[in-house]
């Protein structure tokens, strides 16, 4: 703690659980092991890994995470019934500090789900509570949909999750139902009125879908809570969780009226939004509060002069503070290997030799196509070259004609497990051509349930990113690429998910979602 006059808030970041429950958002293996290691590095508190039982993958990556750790508290998310809690249990418990999270539903609407009394309900939550604070010393519970729960009842299932064991209470706002002054005063009460709260942590856990997930954490914990559960770029379900980057800069800068602290090296931020945004699917809106494109872009001209003059004058936080560079490091065809090193380092991406290799010969490539290289087509090339790799579908060539004459024509030639194959399609348009051509060359049964096209910066030479989303039988996969060729950018993007459909179809059932909400509780 940097300033012992201010309370410890802790951060939870649940971008791997509720984040990822997003639809479309679902990550690979590795994936889950990057973004973990970057939450650490960036000196997340606790980190909720996973919910272990709902299939075999989402165990897997929970227990490696678990193993991984070095500082982090590692937590996984447990149902209120035994199996769920004991396949928790064995998913952390090699983690140096290791907690179970375990939860049920108490609102009225909750509690219909497996029609159980107030009673029973007690019964269970004392019951599992017990034998989760048995298996491991911390533990903690939620009662999910509180803030929709009777107030009275609420106090009485606390008390005793409490008494059995429960070292963290988790109050969230599951469906975003909340306003920040009733945010607050709902944490005081339960802190006044249930025995034993002086003993534990109170937890804020409040979704997006209002607009105010930000303003009720802060309010909560202005009213008491210590520990803050949020996601990277407000990642998660419906409208998204609360942003992890966007109370931990709001703790930070205004600490004249929020006297508290966190421990995040907020220089990490930038790099994990942008590395979860890539592997997720979900773009940053340019206007996102924190690491938006535009946060700490400047138009206007007055807005420009006081800039030039005095950068507080229209800036409350240093982009240095978030993890962008201050100054710009112009590049160009002419740029060598150390100067592309030191943009990519300036903007908070760190890449082995031989990535840097692969990147550097791309950039070579684009820089002569395109009169300026900005700092989004470096990124966008990083992007490029982690998606890439020794797949079972490798694009060879791709030409496509198309106008006013008549229907789009592509021709492709792919490698399919190795061995080089052509088709020609037609289509209404150049992408829906080029997407038949490749699914001639493998048939599949993938439906396209996204197509979104980007331009990274501006001009008509400027770079596309294409974010391709694709479900099959229940899993769901996303593939991102980026060209100034919109089209081949869109074909690699096709084949990007499709390969890990692939990767995915030979590893049955590793990363499918096995449990529905409806199973819950």
């Amino acid at each position: 703690m940097t300033d012992q006059t201010k309370d410890r808030v802790y951060i939870f970041d649940t971008t791997l659980r509720d984040g990822e429950q997003s639809p479309g958002a679902t990550m690979t293996h590795d994936e889950k092991l990057e973004i973990a290691e970057l939450l650490e590095d960036m000196g997340v508190d606790i980190i909720e890994a996973g919910f272990p039982i709902a299939s075999e993958g989402d165990f897997k990556a929970v227990a490696e995470i678990a193993e991984r750790s070095k500082e982090s508290v590692i937590c996984g998310l447990a149902r209120a019934q035994l199996p769920d809690i004991d396949r928790c249990w064995e998913a952390v418990k090699r983690a140096p500090r290791p907690r179970i999270h375990t939860f049920i539903g108490t609102s009225p609407l909750h509690r219909a789900i497996p029609d159980l009394t107030q009673d029973e309900m007690a019964e269970r939550i004392f019951e599992t509570v017990t034998h989760a604070r048995n298996l491991c010393d911390n533990v903690q519970w939620s009662p999910m949909d509180a803030t929709r729960t009777e107030f009275d009842y609420l106090c009485r299932v606390i008390e005793i999750a409490i008494k059995a064991g429960a070292t963290t209470i988790n109050i969230p706002d599951t469906v975003g139902y909340t306003a920040p002054r009733e945010s607050a005063n709902l944490i005081r009460r339960l802190i006044e009125t249930v025995p034993g709260a002086d003993e534990v942590i109170f937890s804020t856990h409040c979704h997006n879908d209002l607009g105010m997930a930000t303003a009720n954490s802060l309010a909560a914990v202005e009213a008491g809570a210590r520990q803050i559960e949020c996601t990277i770029n407000g990642l998660g379900e419906r409208a998204g969780n609360t942003a992890l980057e966007e109370v931990v800069m709001a703790l930070r800068t205004r600490g004249d009226i929020m006297p508290f602290d966190t421990e995040i090296d907020t220089r990490k931020i930038m790099q994990i939004s942008r590395r979860v945004s890539t592997v997720s699917g979900f773009p940053v809106q340019f206007n996102k509060a924190i690491v938006g494109k535009n946060a700490f872009a400047h138009e206007s001209g007055i807005h420009q002069d006081g800039m030039l003059k005095n950068a507080e004058t229209f800036e409350i936080m240093r982009p240095e503070d978030v993890g962008l560079a201050g100054t710009s490091l112009p590049l160009g065809k002419h740029s060598g290997r150390a100067a592309l090193r030191a943009k990519l380092k300036e903007l908070g991406t760190e890449v082995g030799d031989n990535q840097l290799k692969d990147i550097f010969v791309r950039f070579k490539d684009l820089a002569d196509r395109k009169k300026e290289v900005y700092d989004e087509d470096i990124l966008a090339l990083v992007t490029a070259a982690m998606t890439d790799g020794a797949d079972h579908l490798e694009i060879v060539s791709l030409k496509v004609t198309c106008g006013t004459g008549g229907p789009a024509e592509a021709t492709l030639e792919m490698e399919v497990g190795g061995e080089e194959m052509s088709a020609t399609e037609h289509g209404d348009g150049p992408v829906d051509a080029t997407f038949k051509a490749v699914r001639a060359l493998y048939p599949n049964k993938a439906r396209l349930q996204l197509y979104q096209v980007h331009a990274v910066t501006e001009g008509t030479d400027a770079q596309a990113t294409v974010s391709v989303r694709l479900e099959e039988d229940g899993k769901i996969a996303t593939g991102q690429s980026a060209d100034t060729d919109t089209v081949y950018a869109s074909a690699k993007a096709y084949v990007n998910a499709l390969n890990r459909l692939h990767v995915r179809r030979s590893k049955t059932g590793t990363d499918q979602k096995e449990i529905s909400y409806k199973d819950i509780g």
